[in-house]
């Protein structure tokens, strides 16, 4: 996944009201930016830390700036939400995701559940459909090993019931961990900060539904997956 425009670095002022960021540009200005991400942020939100931000493509729209990555030391971390679903997608098509490499037809965005939406809905000749949902893994909570979510997500427990659901209607039901970040090797539940998704990401596991982690390698330019990271439940 390519960024749409070269983006250009800022300073971090600081994060307020979920989605907006006060960044101080190379010359001096001051802008507001759009922070797509309604997690925490925890261990990626850092007041005078290098951040990457996108202009906007629509010259109508209020926020001239959308905040894409941040930097904890020289690691870079992608904190816009909106951006793992293309990554992952990409990799879909490449047939870089292992176990699912067969299937033919990958759709987007498919309704499913109750009012609910697949992130990807595949399908192949004599393969049962896959349900498969991406989630965006940016909290380092030790040195090496990342963990979701940074926030309680009920939404996310949501979306593991109707995973289970799909896996019970004898689909194929795949949760995706995209590790965001270079400095992290492992993924975990974050149990201190939301054990209700941490206990029902293990019952969906013991019910079927599979998981896979994901290594993002981030650049200035671009995000792309590199492999494969182990889960630990």
């Amino acid at each position: 996944m390519r960024f749409p425009a070269p983006l250009v670095e800022g300073t971090l002022i600081r994060r307020y009201k979920r989605f907006l960021a006060d960044v101080t540009l190379p010359d001096g200005a001051e802008v507001v930016a759009h922070c797509p991400n309604p997690g925490r942020m925890t261990s990626c939100a850092y007041p005078g830390g290098k951040v990457l931000l996108s202009p906007a493509m629509n010259p109508k729209r209020k926020l001239k700036w959308t905040w894409e990555i941040a930097y904890a030391g020289e690691t870079a971390i992608l904190v816009n939400t909106s951006r793992p679903n293309g990554v992952v997608g990409e990799a879909l098509a490449a047939k870089q995701v292992p176990g699912l490499e067969a299937y033919t037809s990958i759709k987007p965005e498919v309704k499913y559940g109750e009012k609910s939406r697949i992130d990807f809905l595949l399908t192949g000749e004599g393969l049962p459909n896959a349900y498969v949902e991406v989630k965006s893994v940016s909290l380092l909570v030790e040195p090496g090993l990342a963990a979701f979510p940074d926030a309680v997500t009920a939404r996310g427990r949501k979306h593991l019931e109707e995973l289970m659901a799909m896996k019970t209607a004898g689909h194929r039901a795949v949760m995706v961990f995209l590790l965001s970040r270079g400095d992290a090797d492992r993924i975990r539940p974050a149990d201190e900060i939301d054990p209700a998704y941490g206990k029902t990401l293990r019952v969906a596991v013991a019910a079927g539904v599979e998981l896979i982690g994901l290594r993002g390698v981030i650049t200035p330019d671009s995000m792309t997956v590199s492999g494969t990271v182990p889960i630990d439940l």
